[in-house]
């Protein structure tokens, strides 16, 4: 039986509903599905262009490791991505300031893209896979323009939530 997420900016009223990907991304999907919910800050991408994401810490009892892994997501992907502070906190990526990212325990990014020619190639640490663990199936065209609000007006005060959708499966035509 497929399990669905909602994927929502909380300040803009926006939401799309994304579809797990058990079979493909199973480590990923079940423990991202265990921790749900997961809110907070949204950042938009620099380098990968259109992405929205959150950082949180690490919530799995057994980190997922690779699997499902792309560096060139296709609009609806969602992905998982560990680093540590070591890796995030450099003067280039803008965390820290506020201590967001302050420990070298693992941090987990998790992203949404939701436009095309995206490219997971970092300047300072090269190439970054992330784990795609579900696809967008319905509301993708709203919330790409929300997404797109966040890059020209700003995120802050934005707020990512990931949480079980459990009001039906979505229509498969949208």
């Amino acid at each position: 039986m497929d399990r669905f997420l909602k994927v929502s900016l909380e300040k803009r009223g926006v939401a799309c509903i994304a579809r797990l990907l058990d079979a493909e991304a199973p480590r990923t999907a079940a423990a991202v599905w265990d921790a749900l919910p997961l809110s907070g800050q949204v950042f938009h991408g620099k380098y990968a262009r259109n992405e929205i994401y959150q950082l949180v810490p690490a919530f799995a009892a057994a980190e997922p490791g690779p699997e499902n892994t792309t560096v060139t997501p296709i609009p609806g992907d969602l992905c998982y991505f560990t680093f540590n502070a070591d890796i995030l906190n450099t003067p280039s990526h803008g965390y820290g300031a506020d201590d967001t990212v302050s420990t070298p325990e693992a941090i987990i990014d998790l992203a949404l893209f939701y436009g095309r020619n995206n490219l997971l190639l970092n300047g300072d640490q090269g190439w970054v896979p992330g784990n795609v663990f579900a696809s967008v199936v319905e509301g993708l065209d709203k919330m790409a323009a929300a997404c797109q609000s966040i890059w020209m007006d700003g995120a802050r005060g934005e707020t990512l939530t990931l949480a079980r959708h459990e009001d039906g499966i979505p229509n498969a035509d949208q």
